[in-house]
């Protein structure tokens, strides 16, 4: 007699390592892009001559992307799948990273990191969702909060890169287009992945599931709900899965509004802090990065343990109270000023992967790529308009009031959470898409 087993039993195999791996590959590109933008803006700006006007451009523009990016490619994973969609994007990915090096005028870096936005975040809804679809119920926590901590990674590897071309000559250039080598390197992990099983089910392809899961782990594998589902966009807007998109999407805007702030411009605000300047101050970005990688670790721990929903809440509050003691304390020494960074970072670990592990688990397979997208998209609308007046705001009205701005936007979050945050600890991934939340 064949074997068979749910799907929630399985252990964790190195298929699934393999995919949780892999499949983090675009938020550590992410991570990667976005911060060594900042680092070579300090070499670009002279070079292209950027104002304040066009710095801000820069900084949004990989922002305005991912808001198209993810969006559009959120639903085209939902119809066509997740492995081809998460193999094109790679290449893409490092092809724009390679024209950046020869940009020659302030218009086409801004073009270029556009265009780099719209693939990462394409990036974003394929990948999470694979790796959701393949994680069972105890596993998603974990495989969620690695997601979170690529990110991390990526952002402290472009610091340390930044650091080491920091007084290279067109060390702006190899900045720029060092991504090509983490692009190639995912590109082979990913080339063997197999498609996800949940999308074949929803698809109606159910043998092919059943194929592909006694191929990988030797035995039958029944999931929870088999019933195919058809995608429709439009599925997205109904009461329940609205609210949850708007709620994921402000938790989302509310935990990236103070770090992309912090990252994206991290050598100038710790110059602003009172730090040394110029290549120490890029040194001293590695250690904040360090603590917001630091901070995932814990949580990946704490959301089983605590729970989602206290874990975001509590979170919240105490990085309100990190950036509201930067605000409020004139002239801060400079141990204020690393441990208030460090406390922040150090938090945002919850929040950080939350915003992956929710919209994973809130919604249903056959639409869970396009919520996640739509959730995404609408956070970027918030971070496009911080990044932007980020460097005109620490102009007109200092540090100190773009600290207490940032408490103020980590408290809202913290309300918000209070009233709409759900628990879906030791719920499988179909029990959670059927919740009655709201």
């Amino acid at each position: 007699m064949e074997k068979s087993k749910r799907f929630d039993d399985i252990s964790f195999t190195p298929i699934h390592r393999k995919i949780m791996l892999w499949g983090s590959g675009g938020p550590f590109l992410d991570g990667y892009v976005l911060v060594i933008i900042g680092i070579a803006l300090e070499q670009l700006t002279p070079v292209l001559q950027l104002d304040a006007r066009w710095v801000g451009l820069v900084g949004i523009a990989t922002l305005v992307g991912l808001f198209i990016g993810t969006s559009l490619f959120g639903y085209i994973a939902d119809v066509l799948g997740r492995r081809l969609m998460f193999l094109i994007d790679i290449i893409a990915i490092g092809v724009i990273s390679a024209a950046t090096m020869f940009v020659t005028s302030p218009l086409e870096l801004v073009i270029l990191r556009f265009l780099i936005g719209i693939v990462i975040g394409a990036d974003y809804p394929i990948a999470t969702s694979m790796i959701a679809e393949f994680s069972t119920t105890r596993q998603r926590a974990f495989t969620m909060g690695f997601i979170a901590a690529m990110w991390y990674i990526g952002a402290t590897a472009a610091d340390v890169v930044g650091y080491l071309l920091y007084d290279v000559e067109n060390g702006w250039r190899w900045m720029l287009g060092s991504a090509v080598i983490p692009c190639i390197i995912i590109l082979l992990g990913r080339f063997e992945l197999p498609e996800s099983p949940r999308w074949l089910i929803r698809k109606g392809r159910v043998e092919e599931c059943r194929a592909l899961m006694f191929k990988l782990f030797g035995e039958h594998v029944v999931f929870d709900d088999e019933a195919p589902q058809e995608t429709r966009y439009s599925q997205i807007f109904t009461r329940r899965h609205l609210t949850s998109i708007l709620f994921v999407a402000i938790i989302w805007t509310c935990q990236v509004i103070p770090m992309f702030g912090i990252y994206t411009f991290g050598p100038q605000i710790i110059s602003l802090l009172g730090l040394n300047e110029g290549k120490e101050a890029v040194l001293g970005n590695v250690v904040i990065s360090l603590f917001f990688l630091i901070g995932c670790l814990p949580a990946m721990y704490w959301l089983n343990s605590i729970g989602r929903r206290p874990l975001l809440i509590g979170s919240f509050a105490i990085m309100t109270l990190a950036l509201a003691v930067l605000g409020i304390v004139p002239d801060p020494s400079i141990t204020l000023i690393v441990s208030a960074f460090a406390l922040y970072a150090f938090f945002s670990g919850g929040p950080g992967i939350l915003q992956w592990l929710y919209p994973n688990e809130l919604f249903p397979t056959h639409i869970r790529a396009s919520a996640v997208g739509a959730a995404m998209s609408l956070s970027r609308i918030g971070t496009v308009v911080s990044t932007y007046a980020l460097p005109l705001f620490m102009q007109q009205h200092g540090i100190a009031m773009t600290m207490l701005a940032g408490a103020g936007i980590s408290l809202f979050g913290m309300v918000v959470s209070i009233f709409l945050a759900p628990e879906t600890r030791n719920l499988s991934l179909d029990k959670t898409s059927q919740m009655d939340l709201y």
